[in-house]
């Protein structure tokens, strides 16, 4: 089955196939074709070229995209959207003037999904997650990586990470699990950290691996949560049962813990709030992908990323969502997009490189997705009529995505 899209306005991120990631200087540069034919065949990529040389299919479907702008679905390469319930109460805290630090100490924050969610049964959560899961699929996400660490019991994180695989098994773009039983200490273990860590290492990992439930494992490596240390025998549990690590990290304060990430070849280190020049210099030697959350930031007032630093230094940066109850209940990467190249000064080239192809390398699928590339997956925006790509940041309030296709067929 070929699809065949004709008088593409401008077809953006066009690359080979060798290209997994851009850093530096590059991120200003999106490669695009203007005037362009874009070909689908099945869930692939087939070709691409200027309307000059567009071959004639006669069985193809046509799509004519006048005056529109085609790009790759965006990559989310960070969200914990499998919950339940929601955690309304603490956004009018905040506004009220308590901290996240306050909200926790008073059983707030992530002690508190982990009450609803262990109260809540595995059909209803997946229930609330396939919804939220459908939204962000029709506002342009096209590959997603979802945590657990709402549980912080054996069964609640099993219950989480097996909802994170039923949505895999029914939805067709790509899911990526991450194991987050190191999400914070439980109350019956807020004074034997080393306990809670031994069932981690013991009872959950043994039982996620045997049923095949992750593909990553992380932790949130910040004072008051997981030390290094901590965190380090996390990731060392984890490589033995092949999880790599994707770490919460620099939210809040800076303790030297992107350094120990990079030792252990963390895939990702995310959050990056407050960024040291160690910490920048530890990047440098790695290929660990540097994630910023800008729509975390924007909602509960915390310092932005600091994305120009991070690429002055050569560095790459990816950008996710960060969806989550507490401090970001949105999925919406459009935003993400509009708040890095408003609120950490991207241009809209940098933006959309960090969102597609550098967020598939920080959920390990940049051979496959990110970028419109021959033989990667058929996953596709087409956005309404607009003058320039740059809307799409400009614009930040406005939906501007008239059709998705993922896997090369268009969603409802």
């Amino acid at each position: 089955m070929y699809t065949l899209i004709i008088n593409i306005k401008e077809l953006l991120q066009i690359r080979e196939a060798e290209k997994l990631k851009v850093s530096g200087e590059e991120m200003a540069h999106l490669p695009l074709l203007k005037n362009a034919y874009l070909i689908l065949k099945d869930d692939l990529i087939f070709d691409f070229g200027l309307m000059n040389d567009c071959p004639k299919l006669p069985n193809a479907q046509i799509i004519d995209a006048q005056d529109r702008i085609v790009l790759p679905t965006w990559c989310d390469s960070h969200t914990h959207l499998v919950y339940a319930g929601n955690r309304v109460q603490e956004f009018v805290d905040r506004i009220n003037g308590l901290s996240y630090e306050e909200i926790a100490s008073r059983g707030g924050g992530i002690l508190n999904s982990a009450q609803k969610l262990n109260e809540t049964s595995e059909e209803e959560i997946y229930k609330q997650s396939k919804y939220r899961l459908e939204e962000v699929m029709k506002l342009g996400t096209g590959a997603i990586e979802i945590k657990s660490g709402y549980g912080l019991t054996v069964e609640g994180e099993i219950k989480m990470l097996r909802v994170i695989k039923k949505l895999a098994e029914n939805y067709p773009l790509s899911i990526k699990a991450t194991f987050l039983g190191a999400h914070a200490f439980p109350k019956e273990y807020q004074d034997n950290h080393s306990g809670y860590i031994d069932l981690i290492i013991n009872e959950m990992l043994p039982k996620i691996a045997a049923e095949n439930l992750a593909h990553f494992i992380d932790a949130f490596l910040e004072t008051g949560y997981f030390s290094i240390q901590e965190t380090e025998r996390i990731m060392e549990a984890g490589k033995k049962y092949g999880l790599r690590a994707k770490i919460h990290v620099n939210q809040f304060t800076a303790i030297n813990g992107i350094a120990a990430c990079v030792k252990h070849n963390a895939l990702s280190v995310d959050h990056l709030e407050i960024v040291t020049d160690d910490d920048i210099e530890a990047l440098v030697k790695s290929e660990t992908m540097p994630v910023a959350l800008p729509s975390c930031s924007y909602f509960i007032s915390i310092p932005y990323t600091p994305a120009r630093k991070l690429m002055a230094a050569g560095l790459p940066l990816a950008l996710a969502t960060d969806y989550n109850p507490g401090t970001t209940p949105s999925g919406n990467m459009n935003f993400v997009v509009a708040t890095a190249c408003i609120k950490m000064k991207m241009t809209p080239e940098e933006a959309i490189n960090a969102a597609t192809l550098n967020g598939a390398y920080a959920m390990g699928i940049s051979e496959t997705h990110g970028s419109i590339t021959r033989g990667k997956k058929a996953n596709i925006i087409i956005t309404k009529p607009i003058h320039s790509f740059y809307q799409l940041p400009y614009e930040f309030g406005s939906n501007l995505i008239e059709k998705v296709f993922i896997n090369g067929k268009m969603l409802d």
